[in-house]
């Protein structure tokens, strides 16, 4: 059998590994492994879960192991569609790297870009980046890649579907074209192939498990509910259950909505979409991936590159528009060898186009008519969670009224307020001065 001592890999990276349980490699990286490791172009091919981040991670770090960057000129870069992706992949690379003396940070928009240019200006060996805010910091001077040594585009299939292949080819060609290049994607199409042709020098190509494959460990459910009230039931049914699901809505108020109704509803919920802050993306994934809550309701944003362990359900609460979206949904279940299911909840008026979904997504699957309480429902929840009572929303603290002052102003009167005189006159015609009422509205 093989293991991870049976690479070319630094014994501290190895000590890494083991230390967080990893010993044998996945199939993408058995494969990929010797060739990266010998700084050879690679084009890595699997679906989402199959372990391509450690695949790339392991030669990134080994081979930039010994040197230091210099100020603002990384050795290293990682190329990602989305914050999250570019969130997860740094905390995969970071204690690998932190093993044999290097630094990684990330790059990405939705954030002050102020904590990301004082690391480039301390110095950092490896980038994760999205493409956009990269192009910024390179346009202002903040980080220079003339010393990338290893480069690689990661999702870029979905790169392609977000429209961000012109930011990588420009990106790309800030890089020395003597360095070693490795892409990894779960398809070739929307122009991932030009990348290929344009970027790597004689790639040698690894394809474990194409994302057109539906995975082998998922069982895909297609469930018809007879109404908009049932579909509503069988969700919150669904969610239910002591495991960590995801459920997937078409839009971002839906999204915001459903997870409210289930947060009230005593099933502690989340909810992801592209309306949210970073900083509030980033405390919600804490949540699910944590004790906070153990229901995320997402748009197609956490449909590619969203790793959380023991997803044991997938729910389309609203099926998704084409097949690729439905793979990439359903792939946040059944990772890393593990199994899932997945569901997908088909009103009357959809059943033509599941139809279109499963034959594309080359899966075979029967719908099936069923309600809250049916059997196959039950067993799908399993052991149900406890409720848990929503917290009682925030309350803000009473402000001292009076005088025109703002707490903790240090008697500083407030500008734009009303006149003493004129407060005075308006509080008496109510009846007298209302205690704690913000001054001079």
């Amino acid at each position: 059998m093989t293991t991870f001592s049976d690479f070319d890999l630094p014994a501290a990276v190895l000590a890494e590994l083991a230390a967080q349980g990893f010993t044998a490699p996945f199939p993408i990286q058995s494969a990929t492994l010797p060739d990266t490791l010998r700084g050879r172009d690679v084009l890595g091919r699997g679906r989402t879960g199959s372990g391509k981040t450690l695949a790339f991670s392991l030669p990134l770090v080994s081979r930039l192991a010994g040197e230091t960057s210099r100020r603002r000129r990384p050795r290293g870069l990682v190329l990602v569609p989305t914050r999250e992706l570019a969130t997860q992949v740094e905390a995969v690379i970071a204690p690998l790297a932190r093993a044999v003396g290097l630094r990684a940070t990330t790059v990405f928009g939705g954030v002050s870009q102020a904590r990301q240019v004082r690391a480039l200006d301390a110095g950092v060996d490896i980038v994760v980046a999205c493409p956009g805010r990269l192009e910024d910091l390179i346009g202002q001077g903040a980080v220079d890649l003339g010393d990338v040594e290893i480069t690689v585009l990661d999702e870029a299939d979905h790169m392609a579907d977000l429209g961000f292949l012109p930011g990588v080819r420009r990106v790309m060609d800030r890089t020395p074209p003597s360095g070693q290049r490795l892409l990894f994607s779960a398809t070739l199409d929307n122009g991932v192939d030009v990348l290929v042709r344009r970027y790597l020098d004689k790639p040698l190509h690894h394809a474990v498990d194409s994302e057109a494959s539906p995975v082998q460990a998922m069982t895909h459910h297609f469930f018809a509910v007879r109404d908009a009230a049932v579909k509503k039931d069988v969700v919150h049914r669904l969610a239910s259950g002591m495991g960590r699901r995801i459920l997937f809505t078409r839009t971002k108020h839906q999204a915001r909505r459903l997870a409210r109704q289930l947060t009230s509803a005593g099933i502690p919920a989340v909810d992801l979409h592209g309306n949210l802050s970073q900083n509030a993306r980033e405390r919600n994934l804490a949540a699910f991936t944590g004790d906070g809550a153990r229901v995320l309701v997402a748009t197609d944003i956490a449909a590619r590159g969203i790793h959380v362990d023991d997803v044991e359900l997938v729910v389309h609460v609203d099926p998704p528009a084409e097949h690729k979206a439905y793979l990439h949904r359903s792939g946040r279940t059944a990772r890393a060898g593990s199994g899932g299911d997945v569901i997908t909840i088909v009103l009357p008026e959809q059943q033509g186009d599941a139809r279109t979904l499963a034959r594309r997504a080359k899966i075979s699957v029967r719908p099936v008519e069923v309600g809250p309480e049916d059997e196959i429902i039950t067993r799908l929840v399993g052991e149900v969670a406890p409720h848990v009572a929503p917290a009682p929303p925030a309350q803000s603290p009473p402000r001292q009224g009076g005088g025109g002052q703002r707490p903790g102003s240090g008697g500083a009167p407030r500008r734009g307020g009303s006149r003493p005189g004129q407060r005075r006159r308006r509080s008496a015609s109510r009846g007298g001065a209302r205690t704690g009422a913000p001054a001079g509205r």
